[in-house]
Parts: structure tokens; sequence; C-alpha cells
């Protein structure tokens, strides 16, 4: 893990001149699973795609687009669907490297690459697919001895069966939490004071539909969690790959993954960091000072997070969110696979930092710096796509 005191001077990350970089966004969505779908966002990352792209071009990178003279004000003019037919129209302009800016899943088309010799920036599909349950990936990250509240699932069926009694036995009380299995950002969760607020909230979460293909499916699946409600600050925390980085005008060469500093999150909504859609994370997100980022319980978390990073397999820039408990410790209640990559940059844009971008400023690269630094470490995509999962999780059953 990269340590303070924390550089200020900048850092040039160099790339070879013969890469030709192509942004992907989502396209197609993610598949269903026991019911549970990861929702799609609006636009499937195309905004930070195009951040991506635009700025990539700007610090001298050769990045191919869909059009010849991509607009930044058009954030399609930049990125490639991640369809079957988006990777052939990148790889067909030229694209050598791929930037997977989307949601990936065992059976994504990018698997279909398996040999080509084309490197990727971003993680493995099925490490992607596994990960994104958050259930059994809480589960997992305990087993691993990492600090994770303490969980249960409900489903419809089960929510007159809930009483204080049934959630004490978990080490717990209102006010709660419910949240997607497979979520995507604060979308969907809700923090309850009562039991009553409670069921009412598993209900509607459970009862929500979407339409896909002219079927009726639940929006957020057949289950949900529901977790303790932590009292203390919030903070998240961006896990780097292992890999090679000019940081301080110095080469650092990573073995295992390593945290960029803490970035606080305050002024929630009724206990929920809001969506970054909703509320620009500059609007409501800091980075630690260095006096804060030296505390023994932040120096703590961050080694904690690259450890879990380096439990997921990282292989470019995850992205935890933590909260303190009543004592002060920092529980690790969300781990994302796909951080959002928003960046300043296009016009327009000047607010859209991502709680990475924050997070990298703090050690001395811009956004494209930071950018330059994901892309330095893009890996070839040799003898297939070859992902192990983690021993299944076991020993947290559901209520």
């Amino acid at each position: 893990m990269f340590r303070g005191p924390w550089p200020d001077r900048d850092a040039v990350v160099t790339m070879s001149s013969h890469d030709r970089i192509a942004l992907l966004y989502q396209s197609i969505p993610s598949p269903l699973l026991e019911g549970m779908r990861k929702p799609m966002k609006p636009g499937g990352y195309s905004d930070s795609g195009a951040d991506i792209a635009y700025s990539l071009r700007q610090a001298g990178v050769s990045v191919v687009t869909p059009v010849t003279q991509p607009d930044p004000a058009r954030d399609l003019d930049w990125v490639f669907p991640d369809s079957q037919d988006g990777l052939r129209e990148a790889l067909a302009a030229g694209a050598t490297v791929l930037w997977a800016n989307t949601i990936l899943f065992s059976g994504h088309p990018l698997e279909s690459l398996s040999d080509s010799g084309i490197r990727v920036i971003g993680q493995q599909p099925a490490a992607v697919h596994a990960f994104d349950d958050k259930w059994q990936t809480n589960c997992g990250l305990a087993e691993q001895g990492l600090p994770v509240a303490p969980a249960f699932t409900l489903s419809l069926d089960e929510i007159e069966a809930v009483s204080l009694a049934s959630i004490a036995a978990y080490g717990f009380e209102p006010p709660c939490v419910v949240k997607p299995i497979r979520g995507r950002g604060s979308e969907g969760v809700v923090k309850v004071s009562s039991l009553d607020a409670l069921k009412a909230a598993v209900a509607a979460l459970l009862s929500a539909t979407v339409v896909v293909e002219g079927e009726s499916w639940p929006k957020y699946g057949r289950r949900c969690m529901v977790e303790p409600y932590l009292p203390g600050q919030e903070i998240t925390i961006t896990v780097m790959p292992p890999g090679r980085y000019q940081i301080a005008g110095r080469e650092h060469r990573m073995d295992a993954c390593w945290s960029l500093p803490a970035v606080a999150r305050f002024h929630h909504q009724d206990g929920i960091a809001p969506y970054n859609g909703v509320v620009a994370v500059t609007q409501n997100s800091r980075v630690l000072s260095p006096a804060e980022q030296v505390d023994p319980l932040i120096q703590e978390v961050l080694a904690q997070c690259a450890q879990a990073g380096d439990w997921v397999g990282a292989r470019a820039p995850i992205r935890i969110d933590c909260r303190a408990d009543s004592q002060g410790r920092y529980i690790l209640f969300d781990l994302n696979m796909k951080p959002n990559m928003t960046g300043a940059g296009r016009v327009g844009r000047d607010d859209q930092d991502s709680l990475t971008a924050l997070a990298a400023r703090a050690i001395g690269w811009s956004y494209s710096e930071l950018l330059l630094a994901m892309a330095a470490q893009a890996w070839l995509v040799s003898g297939g796509f070859s992902w192990a999962p983690p021993t299944p999780a076991k020993g947290r059953s559901a209520l």
C-alpha cells in the first residue's frame, strides 16, 4: 500500500506510441441471475467513457472513436458499444487496447477475444460477475478476516416472520439499511428506523418490476440484504491493482494492491449518500487531510481495502465504501468492481470529478494522469480469461 506523506509533485506516466485505445460503454443488459439483474445506468457509462477518451486524447494518446471528428459535447461520439458488433467496429477502426468502462459478466462479448492478443483495461468478466453479488462478497470478505457488517437476506415470503428478536440474533437492531444484492450506487438503498419501516421497505424493493424483452421481472431480484446502519463517518477508498506507477516523479513497483487516500462523504440524504447522477460527488465529498490520513484507524482500513483488492484479484481500480461503527472502527460495506470514472475536462463537466479522481489528486495525479496510470496496467488477453473464483462463502446464511 502506498503510504503518506502524500506527494504534491506532478506524476509523469508514459504509454507506447503504438497503443490505440477504444472506450467501451454498456449497451447490453447484465444477465438475470436467480431473478436478480444489476440495474443499468442510463447512458451505460457513455458519459464517463467520453470523459476518459477526451482526456486521453488531450494528453496525446491515440484514441479510436466511432466518428472522425468527435464533438466534446456528444458522449456517443467517443465510445463504442460493448456488444459483439461494437467490439468488431472498434477493432476494425484500429484499436489495440479496449477500455472496458462497462459492466462485465460471465459470457460478456469481451470474452470472445480470448487468445486474440488484445490488451484490456478493466476486470476479468467472471470476477465482476461474482463480486457484484454483495451478499456473497461480504461473506467472503468476512472469511478473510476483514471487517464487514453483520447482515441477513430476506425474500417477500419471509417478511412477516421478521421480528426484533430475529434481527437481534444477528447482533444488531434498527436503524437498519435495506439494499439490493446486485445494486448500482445508492439505487434502491433505504435507511429504516423501525421494524414496520423495514418490512415496508423490503416489500417495496422486492415488488418493483422491470420489463425485459416483453416479460416482467423483479427489478432488484427476489431477495435483498438487511444490515445495521453504521452511525460514524463514511469514507470511500479506491484500490489500485499491482503494477508500475509514476508517483511524484519516481517509479513505484507495487507487487500487491494498494490504496489511494481516503475520501470522506457528507451531506447524506436520509442517512444514505445520494447517487452521483443526482448530486455531483464534488459537492458532498472531500479528500481527508494529510493529518487525517495518518490516523491509525484510517491507515488500518486503507490496508484492509488493499487486502480486499488482492482477494478479488483486481486488475483495474475498485472502490470500497466504508463507514465507522459506534466505536469509530471502519467497516467495509460495499465493494464496487467498476467505480465511476467521470472527470473534469470536457465543456460543462468541471464538477464531474469522480471519487477516484478526487483521491488521485491527493497523490499529485491529475485526471488525465490517473487515466494514464490505469492504461499502463492494461493486461494482455493471452490464454483466455482464466479467472477462478475464491472458495465459496459459507456461514452467514439468510434469515
